[in-house]
Parts: C-alpha cells; structure tokens; sequence
C-alpha cells in the first residue's frame, strides 16, 4: 500500500470515528511531547542555549512564513500528525506564554533542542533534560486540573498521546564527540543505557496516569549532512557504522517496548519507524519527487548545527526547500516530513 493510500484509508477511519461520536472534534483529547529538536516547537526560544532557531530561515514555509523555534522550514512530523487527528491547533511550547488556561487542554510540548534520552548530552548542549521536562509535565497536570477540574483533567491525562522523540542527539552530539563516553562503552553499551533510561521514563509516566504513547525510532544517523560531513571522511554514501549503531538502538528499543507492554496493563506503546522511510528517501529521492538527499536546503546544508545553525546570513540557502530531503544538517524539510507522517500514520491508529 503506498503512503497516499495509508493517509486516505486513515482519514476515512478517523471520519467514521467522529461521525459515530456525532459531533465534530479532534480524534484524542491532547497531545503531549517530549524529546529533542526533532519535536521541539519553541521550548529553545526561552532557555540560554545556542541550539534555537526563532529566526530565519527557520520557518519560511511555516504558517505566516514565522519562524517559531521548529527546527525545520515549516511542519514537523508532529504538526502534520496533530492536522490528520483534526486539531485546529497546536499545543503550546511548555515555556512560552502560549501555554496557560485553555491551551493547555490540548496538550503541551516539554521537548528541547540539544536533549537526549541522557541528561549529560543536555548539559552539555544547554538543553532541557528529559529528566527536567518529566517535572515540568508534573506542573503541567496541576495547571490542567486548576483550568479543568479534576474528572476532565484525569480524562485528558489518561487519552492524551505521548509522543517521544529523542536519541540522535545521545550520539551525534554527545557519544561521537566525547571521549568520556566512547572510550568507556561501546555503542551497544551506551544504547543499553538509553533504552534503560526510555523504559524508566515510560514507567514513571504511566505510573502518572498517560497510557497511550508514540515513541519515535532512531533514523540513519548515517544519512545525515552532518554526519557525512563529520564522520564520512570525504566518502559519497551513508557512514555504514553510524546507521548500524542507530539499527542496533532501534532493536533494544523495540524490545523494550514489548516488554513494557507486557509489564503494564492498558498500556499502549507504538514504536514509529523513522529509519526505513528515511533511509528509503535518502536512497531514491527521485521517487518521491525529491531532487537533493545528501545536503540540506539552508546554508552550506552540510555542517549547520550549534553556531553553525542556519541564519539570515547563511550563504545558498536554497530557493525550494521541497525539493531537499534536509531542511538544514539535521533535519528533514516539510516535505520530507509529511512522508514520514504519511509512512507512520498507520502504525499511529494503533493509539487511538
């Protein structure tokens, strides 16, 4: 089944559902998020960090063409997923002024560019650790039950999807580059502490009340500008090692989450997939419509990331992102991502 079909066949089934329900609303109650720049939609903008990107080029093809602190030139996986549920807006970065009262009764985003299943890569990077966004989600359920009431608050606790997205950061921004961590574990050793740190986290959080989550994979880290850049020594394809690393993370996580699942009644955990389809995309961009994979659209498109971030002032920035797989180093354009949203989107029907 290709990836237009999957979206058809799911709008239909979520129009069955809303229509069975007789009145016309968003398919879950909220949606909560947790992680890095993959999902982080402006939490950056109000911490001292060099990983932010309120500015341009970062959204121009964002609503109003206003850059908001997604990592992206416009949608995230995230904002594309939240569109197909029926929202007619998005939750709020937890730090902003955006989240209070009613904005809160859809959710709220706690992710934070630079983060990491580990608390050192966000110390390191002046991110928000996961281990600080799971408190400020804490004070998040107080606000909702002082703006809800207790019955509605539990009710949006208990149906909301959790989304997480985190690990590339652990490695491309922390074990890669810090002997500390390499020379010490392996990175089948330091995926093993990743995975402990996701199956703590997803049982504090049930143990909170939330039940159904969506947890991201990693995708090839290998395919990454950045990493083709850093570690690719000159060479034209994907750094194999890297993309073996991120497959080896990926099991242990799947594993995981089976396990979880036994352990936990009324959970419910989807693994998303982000390697496949974007390994896929990496490989035949042209059969997607996709012209450039190995660069991304913004600035040198090979290195921009911390002061190399992409800026009004980065030369070559390219006139059409929606033809680039990679919006800059890191991260994959709009484009890209709704092919991503399309490819899990399945997988997703699983929560609701």
């Amino acid at each position: 089944m290709n990836m237009s079909c999957r979206r058809v066949m799911f709008l239909l089934v979520i129009a069955f559902a809303l229509g069975s329900k007789g009145y016309s609303q968003s398919l879950v109650p909220a949606i909560i998020t947790f992680g890095d720049s993959s999902v982080d939609v402006g939490n950056n903008n109000y911490i001292p960090t060099l990983f932010k990107a309120n500015y341009p080029p970062y959204g121009k093809d964002f609503i109003n063409h206003q850059p908001t602190g997604r990592f992206c030139n416009g949608k995230l996986v995230t904002d594309i997923t939240a569109d197909t549920l029926q929202f007619t807006s998005y939750a709020p970065a937890y730090l902003s002024p955006q989240a209070s009262g009613k904005n809160l009764l859809i959710g709220a985003n706690f992710a934070s560019a630079g983060g990491g299943y580990d608390d050192q890569t966000s110390t390191l990077n002046h991110a928000i650790p996961l281990s600080q966004q799971l408190q400020y989600y804490k004070e998040y359920q107080s606000k909702l039950a002082q703006v809800a009431g207790s019955t509605k608050s539990a009710s949006i606790i208990k149906d909301a999807i959790y989304v997480l997205g985190a690990g590339s950061g652990d490695f491309l921004q922390n074990y890669y580059v810090n002997p500390l961590l390499n020379k010490a574990y392996t990175p089948e050793q330091y995926s093993s502490i990743l995975v402990g740190i996701f199956s703590s986290f997803i049982k504090t959080m049930y143990g909170l009340g939330a039940r159904k989550f969506g947890v991201t994979s990693l995708p090839p880290l290998g395919c990454l500008p950045l990493a083709r850049t850093l570690f690719g020594f000159h060479g034209k394809g994907c750094v194999s090692n890297i993309n073996t690393d991120a497959q080896q993370f990926n099991k242990k996580l799947n594993s995981s989450a089976a396990s979880l699942q036994k352990q936990l009644p009324d959970l419910r955990l989807v693994i998303f997939d982000i390697f496949q389809p974007l390994y896929d995309l990496v490989k035949n961009p042209s059969s997607q419509g996709f012209v450039e994979a190995t660069r991304g659209c913004c600035g040198t498109g090979t290195v921009e990331t911390t002061v190399f971030l992409c800026n009004p002032n980065s030369p070559g920035t390219c006139s059409n992102a929606s033809q680039y797989v990679f919006w800059d180093s890191v991260h994959p354009s709009q484009a890209a991502n709704q092919i991503l949203a399309d490819a899990l989107v399945l997988a997703g029907f699983a929560l609701i």
